[in-house]
């Protein structure tokens, strides 16, 4: 089983921009910091049709 804090102490990927524009630079990211998401586009069509089939209060 592999060390669960090898994975907390690894290098953060840059971060670009100050203040609250700040963000991690996307070219320095990688798959093993989470940056892959396959089902995104499906989920946010799923969430879309939930937000338009509930009624808008009166």
């Amino acid at each position: 089983m592999a060390d669960p804090f090898d994975k907390a102490t690894s290098k953060a990927p840059a971060i670009v921009g100050e203040g609250c524009l700040s963000r991690y630079d996307p070219d320095d990211m990688s798959p093993e910091d989470g940056t892959e998401f396959p089902g995104a586009a499906e989920l946010w069509e799923q969430l879309q049709q939930k937000t338009e089939d509930t009624p808008k209060p009166a």
